[in-house]
């Protein structure tokens, strides 16, 4: 079965969240490990001051152990200010990103495994270091569906964005634009 999903790049402005902590393996994660962490956050929401998106739970990962990773489920906030007791607050600075959309009715993996190789067939590299992504879910999601609906962000090397941005910029100054989605 084939999957399509579209992907574009974008650049997200810095920003700060507050969250909850989940470090774990990935065969925790797939358990079910971090949908307890979103239940538990989705209670506690009324605790975070300064929401600005309160219709979007983010899942912001980074993986930094060997099969593993540390994960926030938090929302984006104006101001970092009294951070509830056990939460976190994450600062992210502006990065350039492959997004694309994972629909219902879709398979997880294959969406992540387009997004890939998107990045890859595009020229561009996954961000090096501590890879980080995050995923937008709309708070009403149900953690626990096993059909869910999100946005996917992988970091892509800035510098590569950055030369790629040239190019783009300098075929849509020549008349000829050609845009990057798939």
């Amino acid at each position: 079965m084939t999957q399509a999903n579209r992907t574009m790049l974008v650049t997200k402005e810095a920003f700060q969240a507050i969250g909850l902590k989940w470090e774990g393996t990935f065969a925790e994660a797939s358990a079910g490990g971090i949908r307890a962490v979103q239940t538990e956050f989705k209670k506690r929401l009324g605790e975070i001051k300064h929401v600005l998106h309160p219709e979007s739970l983010l899942g912001l990962s980074y993986h930094i152990t060997e099969g593993g990773f540390t994960h926030y489920v938090s929302v984006e906030v104006d101001r970092i200010e009294d951070v509830p007791e056990d939460m976190h607050s994450i600062s992210v600075p502006t990065m350039t990103y492959a997004k694309c959309e994972h629909k219902k009715g879709q398979q997880i993996d294959m969406s992540y495994n387009n997004i890939y190789a998107w990045i890859e067939n595009q020229g561009y590299q996954v961000l090096q270091g501590d890879t980080f992504h995050f995923e937008i879910y709309p708070m009403a999601n149900d953690p626990y569906s096993n059909d869910p609906e999100f946005v996917i962000m992988i970091a892509v090397d800035d510098r590569i964005s950055q030369i790629t941005k040239e190019n783009l910029h300098a075929e849509v100054s020549s008349g000829s634009p050609q845009g990057r989605e798939a």
